[in-house]
C-alpha cells in the first residue's frame, strides 16, 4: 500500500491511532503523486496537508488510494476518515457531506496554443470551438454554461493531462482548468500560454462524511492553526503554488474566521433535467455500436476468408493479427489509435474510437465466421465442384448462407458485448452513456438513480436486437 510522505511529521504521534485518508496518486503534483524516488510513497501539497491534520489530531497518517470520482462516496461508505485530492468546494458538496473550510484558492484560467492567445482571452471568443477540461468538475459546468450561452464545444476528459497534449497538437483550441494544473501543464508540456485573466475561482476543501462534524470542527481548527504559523505556506511554497493572490486569500480568512462555516443550500438536479443529456449519449453509444459492428463484421468476414482461402504467409499474417488484437486490451488499443499514432494520423475522437472497437472485435468475429465456414460438412462441398461450382460461388451459394446461420447467436452476443464496452471510449473524449452516467452521478452524489437509469437505457438498446436475433434463429432454423 502506498504510504505518505511529509516533512512536517513530529518526533511523536502520540499513539498508534490512524488517520486514513483517500487520494488519488494518479492525479499528479502538486496534489498527490508517486515519489520517484520511492514509488510506494506518495508526496505533494494534500499528502503535507493529510500528514498536519494527523499530527494535529495525535494520529499517524495511512494513504488509501482511490478515483478522483469515487472520493465522495468512498468517504460515505467509511473507506477513509478524510478525502483530499483537488475536492473542488461546492453548494451540493456541502448539503451532503461534512466539509472543511477551504485551504487553497484556485483559479479557473483558459490555455491556449500561443499563436491563439490574442484571440482566445474569453469564453465568448472561443464560440464554436472545441475547450477540453476535467469532467465532473466545476470547470466542466462552467464549459456546459458556455455552450448554452456561447456555443462553446466542451470536450470532457478522464484526466488532467491529455488535455493539453491535445492542446498542443492541435485537437482543442483551448483547455480550462485550475491554474495550478495549467501552471504543471506548461512546465511538464510547453507549447501552451495561460490567460492571465481568470474565468472564475474556487476553492479545495477536505471532505468528511456528513455525520462527521465533530472532526470536520477538528480539522477547521488544525487548518486554521497552520494557517498562521506558515506551514501550509511552506507547503504551497514547495509545490510551486503560492502567489500574491493566495497570499491576499489567506488574509482574508484569517482576518475574518467565522464562528460557524456558511451553508450554501442548493437544489439538487431532478432526474428529467439529466434525461436530454442522456439521451444524446445513448445516441451516440447506438451509433458508436452500430458503426463499429459493421467494421467488425466486415473486417471479420475477410479475416476470416482469407485465413482459410489465403495462402500460408497471408494465413500466417492475419492469425498473428488475430493473436495480438485478442491477446492485448482494447483500452490500450484505443490509447496506441488515438494518442500513439497522433503524429502521423490525426484521427478525430469520434472516429478513433469506431475504428478501435471495430477492429478489436473483427478479430473476435472472424474466429466466430472461421468455425461456422469449417463445419460445413466436407460432402457438400465436395458435391459442389463436382457440379462445377468455382470456390467463390460455393462460399456464396452453399457455405456462406449455412455459416451466416450458425454464426448468428454469436455475433448478437458480440453486438451486445460492445454496447457495453463502448463505455471504454470515455478515455479519448468521447461522452457515451456511461461516461455521462457518471457525471451525473458525481453532481447528484449518489449512483442509485443515475446507475438504474444507465440500466434501463442499455436494457432498451439490447433486448430488442437480441429479441430480433432469437426470430430470425427461428426463421432459418432446419429440423
Amino acid at each position: 500500500m502506498l504510504v505518505t510522505a511529509c516533512q512536517h511529521a513530529p518526533s511523536s504521534t502520540g499513539g498508534s491511532a490512524v488517520l486514513r485518508w483517500g487520494g488519488d496518486a494518479e492525479g499528479g503534483a502538486p496534489f498527490v503523486e508517486a515519489d520517484p524516488a520511492d514509488p510506494e510513497k506518495v508526496r505533494g501539497f494534500d499528502v503535507d496537508i493529510a500528514t498536519m491534520i494527523a499530527y494535529g489530531l495525535g494520529r499517524r497518517p495511512q494513504f488509501v488510494q482511490v478515483a478522483w470520482a469515487s472520493i465522495e462516496q468512498s468517504v460515505e461508505r467509511g473507506d477513509f476518515d478524510i478525502g483530499m485530492s483537488g475536492v473542488e468546494d461546492r453548494p451540493e458538496l456541502r448539503d451532503r457531506h461534512a466539509v472543511s473550510l477551504p485551504y487553497f484558492e484556485f483559479r479557473e484560467v483558459l490555455a491556449v496554443r500561443p499563436a491563439d492567445s490574442a484571440r482566445f482571452g474569453t469564453l465568448a471568443s472561443l464560440a464554436g470551438h472545441h475547450v477540453g477540461t476535467l469532467g465532473a468538475t466545476g470547470a466542466y459546468r462552467i464549459l456546459l454554461d458556455a455552450q448554452a450561452k456561447y456555443g462553446v464545444v466542451p470536450v470532457s476528459y478522464d484526466d488532467d493531462v491529455h488535455p493539453y497534449e491535445d492542446l498542443v497538437a492541435g485537437r482543442l483550441d483551448a483547455v480550462l482548468l485550475d491554474h495550478v494544473i495549467a501552471r504543471r501543464s506548461l512546465r511538464r508540456t510547453g507549447g501552451l500560454v495561460i490567460q492571465p485573466t481568470p474565468v472564475a475561482t474556487g476553492h479545495y476543501v477536505v471532505l468528511l462524511a456528513h455525520d462527521r462534524t465533530a472532526l470536520r470542527d477538528s480539522v477547521n481548527a488544525i487548518l486554521l492553526a497552520r494557517m498562521r504559523d506558515g506551514s501550509l505556506e511552506k507547503s504551497f511554497r514547495a509545490w510551486d503554488s503560492w502567489d500574491d493572490a493566495e497570499a491576499a486569500y489567506f488574509a482574508r480568512t484569517l482576518g475574518n474566521v467565522p464562528t460557524e462555516l456558511a451553508h450554501t443550500s442548493s437544489r439538487v438536479a431532478s432526474v428529467t433535467s439529466y434525461l436530454p443529456s442522456l439521451g444524446r449519449a445513448a445516441l451516440v453509444t447506438l451509433a458508436l455500436a452500430v458503426l463499429a459492428m459493421l467494421l467488425a463484421v466486415v473486417a471479420g468476414l475477410l479475416i476470416a476468408a482469407g485465413r482459410i482461402y489465403g495462402t500460408a504467409f497471408i494465413r500466417g499474417l492475419l492469425a498473428a493479427y488475430v493473436e495480438v488484437i485478442r491477446g492485448t486490451p482494447v483500452l490500450l488499443q484505443l490509447f496506441v489509435l488515438y494518442y500513439g499514432l497522433s503524429s502521423v494520423v490525426r484521427l478525430p475522437a469520434f472516429a478513433a474510437a469506431v475504428l478501435g472497437l471495430g477492429l478489436n472485435y473483427a478479430a473476435y468475429e472472424s474466429e466466430i465466421y472461421r468455425g461456422a465456414l469449417q463445419a460445413i460438412a466436407l460432402p457438400q462441398l465436395e458435391a459442389a465442384r463436382t457440379l462445377g461450382l468455382s470456390e467463390f460461388q460455393i462460399l456464396r451459394l452453399v457455405r456462406g448462407p449455412q455459416a451466416l446461420r450458425l454464426a448468428l447467436a454469436p455475433m448478437t452476443n458480440d453486438f451486445v458485448a460492445l454496447l457495453k464496452d463502448s463505455s471504454l471510449v470515455s478515455v479519448i473524449t468521447v461522452v457515451e452513456l456511461t461516461k455521462q452516467t457518471a457525471i451525473y452521478a458525481t453532481n447528484v452524489g449518489s449512483w442509485v438513480m443515475p446507475g438504474a437509469l444507465c440500466a434501463v437505457i442499455y436494457l432498451m438498446m439490447s433486448l430488442p436486437l437480441a429479441h430480433l436475433a432469437r426470430r430470425l434463429e427461428r426463421q432459418w432454423s432446419v429440423s
